[in-house]
């Protein structure tokens, strides 16, 4: 099973994420939630440990999953869905179930990255959808008896390619978006901090993710260091 996932105790604080604001409330909600737990179960109410991030690449939802993991102190498991759907066709629900006994009884974040991996099932036989269909009761009797102690997180980049009682059964779906000009020039803000003034003059690009303005902010620094290095040497 070790190629199906692995454990992740990244560093990521909540702080250093940058969200929208509707994200931002949603995940603080969901996780005063999951703090009082205890109290809120006495008077039945059901907590939410089942959200599904969806969106544009780069827009942080790996990050997110980790930081939720760090700020609740909990390891994070994170599955690797593409190589459990490109293993032998007809051994999917086999891994999943194998999975989900595996990580069952931990005080866990399991995260499921491209979780829209289970919609390209369907492309390996359109003929035949039996395979589609065991996998999805796999994973949807999994989800209903997943441990209250835990966190299933799920992202995705294509919502729209996943079965939609799989979508159904995460009581939270928040959505990622690219991020505004104001929060880009925030996080501008956050990632130069760190480099003496002479190196951070770049100009600053919208309209992109954090994953690419961030490999926009090295590059430039990068190249900002290295000319003041040749003009060193002449």
């Amino acid at each position: 099973m070790s190629t199906l996932y692995f454990t992740d105790r990244s560093n990521v604080n909540l702080e250093e994420v940058v969200f929208n604001e509707a994200v931002s409330k949603q995940i603080n909600q969901f996780l005063k939630e999951y703090q009082f737990r205890e109290v809120l179960e006495q008077y039945e109410l059901p907590v939410i440990n089942k959200m599904l991030l969806y969106g544009k690449t780069g827009c942080g939802k790996t990050m997110t999953a980790k930081a939720i993991a760090k700020k609740l102190d909990k390891k994070i498991i994170i599955v690797n869905l593409a190589s459990i759907v490109s293993s032998k066709l007809g051994e999917t629900a086999k891994n999943i179930e194998g999975l989900f006994k595996e990580v069952n009884y931990e005080s866990a974040v399991l995260f499921f990255d491209e979780f829209d991996s289970l919609g390209q099932i369907r492309d390996y036989d359109n003929k035949d959808n039996s395979e589609m269909k065991r996998v999805v009761n796999a994973i949807l009797q999994l989800i209903d008896h997943f441990p209250k102690k835990s966190i299933l997180i799920a992202a995705t980049n294509q919502i729209q390619m996943i079965d939609e009682a799989l979508v159904r059964r995460f009581e939270l779906k928040l959505e990622f978006t690219l991020p505004s000009r104001e929060i880009l020039d925030k996080y501008y803000d956050t990632l130069l901090a760190k480099y003496p003034s002479e190196f951070t003059k770049l100009e600053r690009i919208y309209d992109v993710s954090f994953a690419e303005a961030k490999n926009h902010v090295f590059k430039e620094v990068k190249n900002n260091i290295i000319q003041a290095e040749i003009n060193k040497l002449h």
